[in-house]
């Protein structure tokens, strides 16, 4: 059973904006040319994962690793590959599994510099190709490669100063891209699945079965009874109806055959991983549930010191449950 922790070593993902468009509680969301990481918090969260029985970090990677092939995206202070094969050594060394993530979703790639704004073109494709098969090699050959791919709609870059949504059939060649990408290095790919709340059938149709899932939803509805009796495919109040497709995604996953690893957050509800694990264990079949994954989406930061490791404890007390 995977224990997982998301935890990013790059926080330049969620906005590429002047810090006048936004709230300045949101400002450690904006891209910046600089490494945003506290070692020592990195160090004290791993410990807290050991001592909790987690067993994987899924690490964001980004522009947080000077890459070989591509060093004109580190930001300053970047990780060195060697200190990027010693931080992985340790995970090793504490019974937690590395896997690598890089977000390719075009809501959340400001990492990539200036390959963000060449967006499916032969350019990109290299970049993309050459990022994946290194990182590959640099992780040992994973078992899992986690390439984002959320969110990759209008509404989730009304503050970006650059932004791009890809559709219809050029959606699915460009992950099915990346997808061939892993799976030549011997890794399987694994994405968050929020494309299935707005293209249910798109998405049954055309995505590989071979493909991780991670559902997420972070709020305080859990009930999928209560979800499906409500959903109503002829609601005028789209808003209400698209809060509730989530927790429906878990089960329509589960029908579809789908192997998933369900995501909670504390981000808006402590007890958010508790619910989920519950959801998880009464509505997916075994076989296919591989696990759980708990998220903070705050940058490894002291001053977030709190939050990261109330989210390991939140977990540590539903492994220490389920054991």
């Amino acid at each position: 059973m995977i224990w997982a922790n998301l935890i990013h070593l790059s926080y330049n993902f969620w906005f590429d904006c002047p810090p006048s468009a936004l709230p300045a509680k949101h400002h450690d969301a904006i891209a910046q040319p600089r490494l945003r990481f506290d070692d020592r918090l990195w160090t004290e969260i791993i410990q807290a994962m050991a001592q909790a029985g987690m067993n994987m970090v899924v690490l964001d990677l980004g522009d947080g690793v000077r890459y070989s092939r591509h060093p004109e995206i580190a930001v300053r202070h970047a990780w060195s590959l060697a200190s990027l094969r010693r931080e992985l050594a340790r995970l090793r060394d504490h019974g937690l599994e590395p896997i690598p993530k890089l977000n390719f979703s075009a809501a959340h790639d400001a990492w990539l510099d200036p390959y963000e704004r060449q967006l499916s073109t032969a350019v990109y494709y290299r970049v993309c190709r050459d990022l994946i098969a290194e990182v590959i090699e640099l992780f040992d050959h994973p078992r899992f490669f986690h390439l984002g791919m959320d969110e990759e709609t209008a509404v989730n870059q009304i503050y970006n100063q650059f932004a791009a949504i890809r559709q219809f059939d050029l959606y699915w060649h460009d992950q099915e891209l990346l997808f061939d990408q892993v799976r030549r290095g011997g890794a399987r790919p694994w994405i968050w699945s929020d494309y299935q709340w707005y293209h249910p059938a798109e998405f049954a149709r055309r995505m590989p079965k071979d493909v991780l899932q991670s559902n997420w939803w972070y709020y305080k509805n859990m009930s999928p009874e209560a979800v499906l009796a409500r959903a109503n495919p002829q609601d005028g109040n789209m808003t209400k109806t698209l809060r509730l497709k989530p927790v429906k995604a878990w089960l329509e996953l589960e029908k579809l055959g789908f192997d998933q690893v369900p995501a909670a957050s504390t981000c808006s509800r402590p007890d958010n991983f508790k619910r989920v694990v519950a959801l998880g264990r009464r509505q997916i079949a075994s076989r296919r549930l591989y696990g759980f994954m708990q998220t903070t989406w705050l940058p490894t930061l002291q001053k977030y010191r709190r939050q990261h490791l109330d989210a390991i404890a939140a977990a540590g007390s539903e492994i220490a449950r389920w054991r």
